[in-house]
């Protein structure tokens, strides 16, 4: 389910483990601690032998999301997300294309879905060189309803886009934001960005943040002011 108050705090930030390998992630767990109870893996980290991080950390207690955005011929998708489940991970990521939603629905048995509605590095100006006729926020309402409409559990969109996205699908699908930056952090890469308050505010359930907490002088105080955003966020 998504939305409501019964995701409680530090169970809404994902922190992002985007290092190069297995023992930088094993590190980065250890210096934050009980400040974090759910991570992503992504394409980095899995490619460098981090998918057998999701055994390990779900064996901690951790929450492990792999962010692989899957896309490819219905019968490799399917097969591919049938790996991921047997991993016990518990969410992971397709782009949002009709076709490659119904696959992996077909091999998730009870592993979440998260669609990649537009990525929250794009603007107009990329979704044009790319070819689209449209809009960053056409595009999303469209993807978003596709998916809703699969059965996708949740979507993959910008803090931008959560609240007209959250009225139009519901408050059942799961909203899981990236390009979110505490006040005065730098952007980096992202385009389409909140503060953690503003994103949950706006109707987000989770927030992936990497370089906010991971570069951080004290990445465990980092993650835990996020945590105390969040929560005062749910208060207001």
């Amino acid at each position: 389910m998504g939305g409501g108050a019964t995701i409680p705090a530090r169970d809404r930030l994902i922190v992002a483990l985007d290092v190069e390998d297995v023992a930088a992630a094993r590190a980065l767990v250890a210096t934050l601690g009980d400040a974090v109870s759910f991570y992503k893996i992504g394409m980095e980290l899995a490619y460098g032998g981090g998918l057998a991080l999701v055994d390990e950390l779900k064996g901690g207690g951790k929450k492990v999301f792999v962010d692989l955005k899957l896309h490819d011929i219905g019968q490799t998708v399917e097969r591919a997300t049938r790996q991921i489940a047997r991993l016990g991970a518990d969410f992971l990521t397709v782009h949002a294309f009709p076709q490659t939603m119904r696959a992996a629905r077909q091999g998730a048995g009870g592993l979440r879905l998260l669609a990649v509605t537009v990525m929250t590095s794009y603007d107009d100006s990329d979704l044009a060189e790319a070819g689209y006729a449209t809009s960053v926020a056409d595009l999303v309402a469209r993807r978003a309803a596709q998916a809703r409409d699969i059965g996708i559990d949740g979507l993959i969109l910008s803090p931008q886009e959560v609240a007209p996205i959250r009225a139009l699908v519901g408050p059942k699908m799961t909203l899981v934001t990236p390009g979110v930056r505490p006040a005065g952090a730098a952007l980096g890469d992202q385009k389409r960005v909140m503060t953690p308050a503003e994103a949950i505010a706006a109707g987000a359930d989770h927030l992936v943040v990497g370089r906010p907490v991971t570069q951080a002088q004290d990445k465990r105080a980092a993650a835990e002011g996020i945590v105390a955003e969040i929560a005062g966020a749910r208060r207001a």
